[in-house]
C-alpha cells in the first residue's frame, strides 16, 4: 500500500481507525488468523495462501485513519472491496480479523446491545438503494430512527421537519415515496440518516443510481450540507470525478487491498501504479489543484475590494475571476483572515508544472 499524503499533517483528531482489517469468505476463515488482530508478516503471501485454500479475500490487511470532519473517499472498480469495507466499519458485515476503532474504542469487541446503541446514536448510513418505507410519508420516514429510539411524537416530528428543511424538501412532508423523484427520495434518505445527529456518516455510492444531472445536483447538495454540519464521513464511489469533488483524501482499492491513499492532487500527480494512473489520467488539473497549492505570501496590505477566494477552492472555480484583470486574488480562511494571494502568472506556472509532473508520473507508472 502507498500512503502518499505528503502535505502538512492533519491536525484534527482521529475519529475512526481501521487496523489490519480482513474479510475472508469460505468454510473456515478464522483458521488463517491465530490472534484475530489481522497482523501478518507478509500480507501478499498471506492473501495468496488464503486463496490457495479456496477462500475469497474480499478485504485484505486494510488500514487507514479518518480525521474528525474529514470526507474520506474509498473507491475502486466493481469487486475492489470498497463496499465490503464500509460494511465492515459499521459491522453490517463482520470482519474476519482486525480492529475498527471509533474514538479509540474497538467496535469489533462491542456486544450486540452496545453495537445497536452505537448505530442508533453515533452512526448514519445512506446506501444506493434508498430503502424508504413505501407506506409512510416523508415525515414518517425521516422520523423513523427517532421512533425506534423511543423519542416522543412531538419531539421526533419537530426534528424530522428540521432535517427535511435542511435537505430542501419543505412542503413535501406528507408525500409518499412513490410521489417523489429519485433525487427527492435520496434527499429523504439523507435526512433520515441525519435525524439522529450521527458522529460518523457512512455513504455507499448514494448517488450512483441517479441521472447525471440529478447526481450533480445531489453532489452540490452534499457539499452544502457538509459545509454546515462538518460530519466525519466515509464515502464510497467508483467515480473519480465524484471523489475529486467531494473528498479531502481518497483511498483507492483493488482486489480487496489498498493501493494508494492521498489527496486528489497527490493521486493525480504521483500515482502509485498503472491502476491509479488509469483512474486519474483524464482528470483536468484545474479540478485537482487547489488555491492553497498555488497561493503566495501577501506583500503589503491586502486589498479590501472583496476579490477574495477560499484556500479550498479548485483553480477551475477561480479562473473566471481573472477575466479582464491581472490583479491578484486574496486568499482568506474561514474567519476572513487574509492568508495569501493568487496571481494569474502563478496559476499558469502551477498548471504547466503539474502537466509536466502528471505526464512523467503516468509514464513511470
Amino acid at each position: 500500500m502507498s500512503d502518499s499524503t505528503g502535505g502538512a499533517p492533519d491536525s484534527r483528531p482521529v475519529k475512526l481507525s481501521c487496523r489490519n482489517i480482513w474479510k475472508v469468505y469460505g468454510t473456515d476463515p478464522a483458521q488463517f488468523f491465530d490472534k484475530g488482530d489481522g497482523k501478518v508478516g507478509d500480507p501478499d503471501a498471506h492473501t495468496a495462501r488464503i486463496r490457495d485454500e479456496g477462500h475469497i479475500v474480499a478485504a485484505g490487511d486494510v488500514s487507514f485513519d479518518v480525521h474528525a470532519g474529514e470526507i474520506f473517499i474509498i473507491m475502486g472498480l466493481s469487486g475492489s472491496g470498497k463496499s465490503t469495507m464500509v460494511r465492515c466499519l459499521s459491522r453490517l458485515v463482520e470482519p474476519t480479523a482486525g480492529e475498527v476503532l471509533l474514538d479509540g474504542e474497538n467496535l469489533l469487541t462491542a456486544s450486540e446491545k452496545e453495537l445497536i446503541e452505537i448505530r442508533r446514536h453515533k452512526m448514519g448510513m445512506v446506501f444506493q438503494n434508498f430503502g424508504l418505507l413505501p407506506h409512510q410519508t416523508v415525515l414518517q420516514n425521516v422520523a423513523f430512527p427517532l421512533k425506534v429510539q423511543g423519542v416522543g411524537l412531538a419531539e421526533r416530528e419537530a426534528k424530522a421537519r428540521e432535517m427535511i428543511s435542511l435537505v430542501g424538501l419543505d412542503g413535501r412532508e406528507n408525500a409518499f415515496p412513490r410521489q417523489l423523484s429519485g433525487g427527492q427520495q435520496q434527499r429523504v434518505g439523507i435526512a433520515r440518516s441525519l435525524c439522529v445527529g450521527p458522529e460518523m456518516w457512512f455513504l455507499d455510492e448514494p448517488f450512483s443510481a441517479l441521472d447525471p444531472l440529478i447526481r450533480r445536483q445531489m453532489q452540490d447538495e452534499f457539499v452544502r450540507l457538509q459545509t454546515m454540519l462538518h460530519k466525519t464521513i466515509v464515502f464510497i464511489t467508483h467515480d473519480f470525478l465524484e471523489a475529486l469533488k467531494l473528498g479531502d483524501r481518497i483511498c483507492i482499492m483493488k482486489d480487496g487491498r489498498v493501493v494508494q491513499i492521498g489527496t486528489p492532487s497527490e493521486l493525480v500527480l504521483n500515482p502509485a501504479d498503472d491502476y491509479v494512473a488509469e483512474f486519474t489520467e483524464d482528470v483536468p488539473l484545474v479540478r485537482v489543484i487547489r488555491v492553497r497549492d498555488v497561493m503566495e505570501p501577501i506583500t503589503g496590505d491586502a486589498p479590501g475590494d472583496g476579490s477574495s477566494v477560499s484556500p479550498d477552492m479548485c483553480l477551475e472555480e477561480i479562473l473566471p475571476a481573472f477575466a479582464g484583470t491581472d490583479r491578484p486574488l486574496v486568499v482568506r480562511d474561514g474567519d476572513g483572515k487574509a492568508v495569501g494571494r493568487v496571481t494569474p502568472a502563478g496559476v499558469v506556472k502551477s498548471l504547466a508544472a503539474g502537466e509536466k509532473r502528471q505526464g512523467a508520473a503516468q509514464g513511470a507508472a
